[in-house]
């Protein structure tokens, strides 16, 4: 890790709290001392899985098993992530001494992600710390403070193009074994979301967006509780919402159930926009087609993303003749691993990842290869009809009078869950804590009264105005 200097800094600083460089920098590495200052955004990093990052079940029992399984040979594969900070400073170097580690030097801090000076690759986190008392961020002016340095980052900037190389360096994931399995910023790369700005090639285009964008969305206030604070600042919300939640009461048992309502309420909001999706049924008594589409509408990197071997996402379709269902596929109970349904009609999205020998693998350092059957972003801003991903389904019937779809997602499978269990690194009892959801934009109800007549799939249904399927209702 690279530390750079920071006397004239320290000077200011001892000037100002006649408190040496040191204190000040231990302080800072602190996030109760930031939310001194920033008691909005301390609420919103305590309740994210930033913040939770090193304390959860599920990494570190994969962690634990890992160590074992690898002899050691993992290292701090895990921790440069998970824990950057207490693994920059030396305090952790696998992950196993965790619980002897202060807790305001676990998971992804305040300081780690203000204090980046320079991005040293593209994963595996090789951000490089400056280890000072500059605390960084987007803007361009930042007003003097006694607490701590200032100083205007891009890399910190969601309106530069550059900030999401700062994300992607922890959101991109290469094994040891060479397995690109976590791939979220080079789906944004890849996708429009990521172009360019013809006229500032550091900006996004009209069009694009940057992780920011959507994680840190923001409005306008002070930045800070304090005298003299501008309000015509971005305020940006630290939620910094995914696919995961907390298990547990983190930080306490306290706080722990309100935090996870707040961030149960942002995921939902932010999967508004996720899918969009079309749902036709054609056909008369006897023979019945149910035709579904379902389409990357409002993400910018493929969907799911991130530990996408590990995420569940399947369509649910059930077909109604009164209230008698005549077909179904992908209804799972509670807990069952929708991974081992049986169940030949199954629209199940994620990565399968496979071993050395072709067989199917759970554990990340097993991996030696992929399929994924994800839904991709659009790779030009015009090519949006050629992500659409289509399933049809034939059934017999002698009428069918309702068919209702919806697409649901686990952040992680219970199959995997259950390895672990059975392996002796996660404690059965936090099963009960996994949930379920439903994703808005892909949830619909076809009555024959209420669908829309199609040249080619009988007659449709769609999530919104613009979520038809291309050439459904074309002339």
């Amino acid at each position: 890790m690279k530390i750079t200097g920071y006397c004239a800094i320290a000077v200011v600083l001892a000037t100002a709290c006649n408190s040496g460089p040191e204190h000040d920098r231990e302080a800072l590495m602190d996030p109760q001392t930031c939310a001194e200052c920033h008691p909005q955004h301390f609420r919103q990093w305590q309740g994210s899985m930033h913040a939770y990052a090193a304390e959860d079940p599920v990494f570190r029992a994969m962690n634990a098993r890992g160590q074992r399984e690898t002899n050691g040979e993992l290292g701090d594969f895990c921790v440069r992530c998970h824990a950057p900070l207490a693994t920059a400073l030396g305090l952790t170097e696998d992950g196993l001494n965790l619980d002897e580690v202060p807790r305001h030097l676990q998971g992804v801090t305040c300081y780690f992600c203000h204090n980046v000076s320079e991005i040293a690759g593209t994963h595996n986190n090789p951000l490089v710390l400056a280890m000072d008392t500059t605390m960084r961020g987007g803007i361009s002016d930042p007003v003097p403070t006694t607490a701590h340095g200032a100083a205007y980052s891009s890399l910190l900037d969601g309106g530069k193009l550059e900030s999401g190389a700062m994300c992607g360096t922890c959101h991109d994931i290469v094994t040891p074994a060479g397995v690109h399995l976590e791939r979220t910023f080079a789906e944004w790369q890849a996708s429009f979301y990521s172009d360019p700005d013809p006229d500032d090639p550091s900006e996004p285009y009209f069009y694009a967006q940057t992780c920011n964008a959507c994680h840190l969305p923001g409005s306008t206030g002070p930045i800070a509780d304090a005298p003299d604070v501008r309000a015509d600042r971005r305020l940006h919300d630290h939620k910094m919402v995914g696919v995961d939640r907390a298990i547990t009461d983190f930080p306490n048992a306290e706080l722990g159930a309100q935090l996870r309502a707040e961030q149960d309420e942002a995921i939902a909001t932010a999967r508004i926009t996720a899918l969009c999706a079309s749902l036709c049924v054609s056909g008369d008594a006897g023979n019945y087609q149910a035709h579904v589409w379902l389409h990357n509408e409002g993400a910018g990197h493929a969907w799911p993303s991130g530990a996408a071997a590990d995420r569940r996402a399947w369509l649910e379709l059930n077909a109604y003749t009164m209230d008698s269902v005549v077909y179904q596929t992908g209804v799972v109970g509670p807990g069952e691993p929708v991974a081992e349904l049986d169940d030949p009609d199954l629209w199940l999205i994620r990565d399968r990842t496979f071993d050395e020998n072709g067989d199917e693998a759970h554990m990340f350092w097993d991996v030696r290869d992929y399929e994924s059957s994800l839904l991709p972003v659009p790779d030009d801003v015009g090519g949006d009809a050629t992500t659409w991903q289509y399933r049809s389904y034939g059934f017999v019937a002698d009428i069918v009078d309702r068919v209702e779809m919806s697409v649901h997602l686990r952040a992680i499978g219970f199959d995997v869950l259950q390895d672990l269990v059975d392996s002796g690194d996660l404690d059965p009892a936090l099963l009960d804590a996994f949930v379920t959801d439903s994703v808005p934009g892909a949830e619909l109800r076809w009555e024959p009264d209420i669908a829309e007549p199609s040249l080619m799939y009988g007659s449709c249904v769609v999530t919104a105005p613009g979520c038809q399927a291309p050439g459904l209702f074309d002339e």
